[in-house]
């Protein structure tokens, strides 16, 4: 019979990493299967995180890494899980290679994905001169003339985010604004100029831009620009677990991280859509907690 592991991480960025670490210094048995693909992969740096500021993320998971093999209990396996099974007590992660580990308790920390954003450009300049989080890259583009591509109350809200960075912003809704008469007076008065004509392409010279034109002819200079993403769910292994899932991909979670599956957690991007590396590693470690106290708990209650 396979070796029964106390925990499976699926998934190897800030929040499984975090979670592995915790759970090895509990000393419990733990396989975190990461295929390598982080959504991160496009940047070259991780902001904002204490200690790690400016680091690569290949070399933030590498230094993680090599942290965690001071802890023998916990075991890292390059490869992508194709499937799980099972319930709480004996879960059966199947990988891709054909693999199969029985774990006790399953921690998804399988992020989010980017969904193709049909604008002619915006793949080359994504995670050089374009972004999605002010907080993560806004000091980089700091007084620069920063265009944003977003509608409605999204765009409302990264050009009020903004205005600590840049007084130098613009919206490119790439069709109608769907912005209200208050929003667009209340733009207007901070002297953010709206160009609703679709976007016909993005110019840019290794990865930097230069300016958006559009389809009516006009073209918006500038250095950087904050986009809204589309988002999906990291994995379709949550789903398929019966986890409760929001419209956006992201897995229903209480503060600890746990599912409405029982024995299933949850815990960074795919839990939250607060998309930071530290918010990402600080719920990792919340739910290696819980998964931890419920495991003390059931030996405990085993014993009498």
């Amino acid at each position: 019979m396979e070796q029964l592991l106390d925990v499976g991480i699926i998934g190897g960025g800030p929040a499984g990493l975090s979670a592995a670490l915790v759970l090895g210094r509990a000393r419990r048995s733990v396989v975190v299967i990461d295929e390598g693909k982080p959504r991160n992969r496009v940047t070259h740096e991780i902001h904002g995180f204490l200690t790690r500021d400016r680091t690569k993320p290949a070399d933030f998971r590498r230094i993680a890494r090599e942290e965690i093999s001071a802890y023998p209990t916990v075991r890292f396996v390059d490869d992508k899980a194709a499937a799980v099974t099972g319930n709480d007590g004996r879960f059966v992660i199947t990988t891709t290679q054909g693999t199969v580990y029985n774990v006790r308790k399953l921690l998804f920390a399988v992020g989010k994905r980017d969904l193709p954003v049909e604008i002619n450009g915006l793949t080359e300049v994504y995670g050089k001169s374009a972004f999605v989080c002010p907080y993560c890259d806004g000091w980089e583009l700091q007084d620069r003339p920063l265009a944003i591509i977003a509608k409605g109350g999204g765009a409302h809200h990264v050009a009020k985010v903004l205005s600590g960075w840049s007084n130098q912003t613009v919206i490119c809704s790439n069709g109608p604004d769907e912005l209200t008469a208050e929003q667009r007076e209340e733009l207007m008065r901070h002297n953010v100029a709206i160009y609703d004509s679709p976007i016909q392409l993005i110019e840019s010279t290794d990865g930097y831009v230069s300016r958006i034109k559009l389809e009516d002819g006009s073209a918006v200079d500038c250095t950087g620009i904050f986009f809204a993403p589309r988002l999906a769910a990291g994995s379709d292994l949550p789903d398929s677990l019966g986890c409760k899932m929001t419209e956006t991909g992201t897995v229903v979670a209480d503060g600890f991280g746990k599912t409405s599956v029982a024995g299933v957690y949850s815990a960074g991007d795919a839990a939250t859509e607060l998309y930071q590396a530290i918010t990402a590693a600080s719920l990792g470690s919340l739910a290696a907690v819980s998964i931890n106290g419920e495991l003390i708990t059931e030996a405990w209650e085993k014993l009498g």
